[in-house]
């Protein structure tokens, strides 16, 4: 079993990995580099999951893998401010698709009033921990919870429930 991830950023492959490995120990995982066809900072679910459908497709049209997962993270406004939150797509070879995510973080304001100022949530995390590339290490999440939900975790998770439509039998239509 070959997986791909739409992705490089080795947060997202390493939570990938960890959810595949509970269903399929000998799976082989790795990641490749596409284009998700939105914007840099997504502000929407429904953004954030035809970006995942994108990385997904693409990934698994790119390379000899079985199933091609999309990880998207997105912010989303509301009348009670801004959330983080995430959409992963799974797709096999057939076109079965299963789509997952949750683990919602309201932002800090702070930090929301810059995305809103148009730029992204990773380099405004940069700015804030005076770091380089958070987003391929911690991230918000991990920051923002003290590392007691680390973003790889909270990816890992949102891929089990992609993946269920395809391990599950109840989803059998």
């Amino acid at each position: 079993m070959k997986i791909v991830v739409g992705s490089e950023n080795p947060v997202k492959i390493k939570a990938v990995e960890n959810a595949v490995k509970r269903i399929w120990p000998d799976a082989e995982v790795f990641g490749i580099d596409v284009e998700p066809g939105i914007s840099n900072q997504p502000r929407s679910k429904e953004e954030a999951i035809r970006g995942a459908i994108n990385r997904a497709k693409l990934a698994l049209e790119s390379s000899d893998a079985d199933i091609g997962i999309g990880p998207e993270g997105f912010v989303e406004d509301s009348d009670f401010g801004m959330f983080l939150s995430r959409r992963i797509v799974a797709i096999n070879k057939e076109g079965k698709m299963g789509i997952g995510g949750g683990g919602s973080l309201l932002l800090p304001e702070k930090i929301a009033r810059e995305i809103r100022k148009g730029k992204e949530l990773g380099p405004v995390m940069d700015e804030l921990l005076n770091d380089i590339n958070t987003k391929q290490k911690q991230g918000a999440i991990g920051t923002l919870t003290n590392n007691l939900i680390t973003r790889t975790e909270i990816f890992e998770m949102s891929t089990i429930l992609a993946l269920a439509k395809l391990i599950n039998s109840y989803y059998r239509e």
